[in-house]
């Protein structure tokens, strides 16, 4: 029975090794005309061809070089890798990577044409996109106007608010309006007779009156007895981000209050201070607007005061870092 098992493990081997050896080749997969020779834009068409991962990202890439093509200068970059093997796809090895750098912002195009899809295999998508003119500038306007009512409605529902809500909803303002100046930068190569300065100068008087508010705003800082020496700490960290320190009234004026109770205790050979920190931060009617509450340890090996002290050292360390916003626990 051995003997019979032993020849036929010959047999096989022998076989295999007389057999020939089959070598894969990848089937060549020719690129579309569509992508490799695009339409060219011309008076009243933009064209654009872009790749990516998926359907997704090469529709944004294929816009953002859309708008490259515009020649227009701004202040972030576009980049496009193309994994492609001179007519070609390839699993293994990127052979040719072509990169493509343009000065372009992250514009919403929200008109345009998707004219050609086809997945190059491996995670790959090449599209064609076609936008008109026109209809781009127009959308580009609509845009930038239902924005800038979006702003004036909330504006009219924060007009009671107190100056720190009312700052935390213009930076929100001043963020969703971020992209304006550089979509009026394209709308003015779309439309050589179009005229933005209208729009600008509402931005600018939105900036204006988010640095009014924020001029306005002024604190003052308070403690219990054991928080004595956390003052310093919370009232450099105020000034540090330019808002005033000052015992003055009024609706932008607000209360920092910092609570302490602390625990002498000792760890090899150090002594510890251990802090549990409140803070609440007031408006003009005694309104909690903000609060946080810390734990902070304080050790040292000359005492228990040297201990406390630690505490301050490591609460303006904290606001260093962290900003002095999170700290107190306020947003704007």
């Amino acid at each position: 029975m051995k003997i019979a098992l032993v020849f036929i493990v010959l047999i096989t081997m022998f076989q295999g090794c007389g057999s020939e050896k089959r070598v894969v080749v990848a089937k060549k997969q020719e690129l579309p005309s569509w992508y490799t020779t695009a339409s060219r834009s011309n008076a009243e068409e933009l064209y654009s061809v872009g790749e990516g991962q998926n359907k997704e990202d090469a529709v944004s890439n294929a816009l953002s070089m859309m708008i490259s093509t515009l020649s227009v200068s701004i202040s972030s970059q576009f980049n496009s890798k193309s994994v492609i093997k001179e007519g070609q796809t390839s699993s293994n090895t990127a052979t040719y990577v072509n990169e493509v750098q343009s000065d372009v912002a992250k514009i919403r195009i929200s008109n345009y044409q998707l004219l050609e899809s086809q997945s190059i295999g491996f995670k790959r998508h090449i599209v064609l996109v076609k936008s008109n003119k026109k209809k781009l500038f127009e959308s580009m306007k609509q845009e930038i106007e239902q924005k800038l009512r979006k702003v004036e409605s909330k504006k009219s529902v924060i007009a009671n608010h107190n100056a720190i809500k009312k700052i935390d909803a213009y930076q929100g303002f001043r963020e969703s309006l971020a992209d304006v100046p550089n979509t009026l930068l394209v709308m003015d190569v779309l439309d050589s007779s179009f005229n933005g300065d209208k729009y600008l100068t509402r931005l600018e008087a939105i900036d204006k009156e988010y640095a009014l508010l924020v001029s306005s705003l002024s604190f003052s800082v308070s403690s219990n007895a054991e928080a004595s020496n956390l003052k310093s700490a919370i009232s450099q960290g105020i000034s540090a981000q330019k808002l005033k320190i000052s015992d003055a009234k009024g609706k932008n004026h607000f209360r920092v209050h910092i609570k302490s109770k602390i625990e002498k205790a000792s760890s090899y050979g150090f002594t510890l201070a251990r802090s549990a920190i409140a803070i609440e931060v007031k408006d003009y009617k005694g309104v909690v607007i903000g609060s946080n509450k810390l734990s902070v340890i304080g050790q040292s090996t000359q005492g228990y005061n040297v201990a406390k002290e630690n505490v301050a050292f490591k609460l303006n360390e904290m606001i260093k870092k962290e900003g002095i916003l999170k700290v107190v626990g306020l947003k704007m």
